[in-house]
């Protein structure tokens, strides 16, 4: 099973830069058992307005079957490891 998780941001914003250094850490830790896509609000509206994303940063932690998790704001590196577990990582 494929497990993704997709980063909205945008340059501009704060706390996605804020984000960036946890999911870097997400992905020392878990290398191989997830993809990062990392989404431009900016550039990719179209792909924003799928997902309904309001807010930023979000990620969202999806498998074949769809979204399994969403976080709004910062989020820690603990929630996310975990949310790509229960996605079948």
């Amino acid at each position: 099973m494929t497990v993704r998780v997709l980063d909205f941001y945008a340059d501009w914003c704060g706390p996605c830069k804020t984000q960036d250094p946890i999911l870097e850490e997400v992905e020392e830790e878990l290398g191989d058992a997830f993809e990062l896509q990392k989404v431009d609000v900016d550039q990719e509206q179209d792909v924003a307005n799928q997902y309904q994303v309001r807010s930023l940063p979000t990620l969202i932690v999806e498998n074949d079957d769809g979204v399994v998790d969403r976080f709004v704001g910062v989020t820690q590196k603990e929630d996310i490891t975990t949310a790509i577990s229960e996605a079948g990582a």
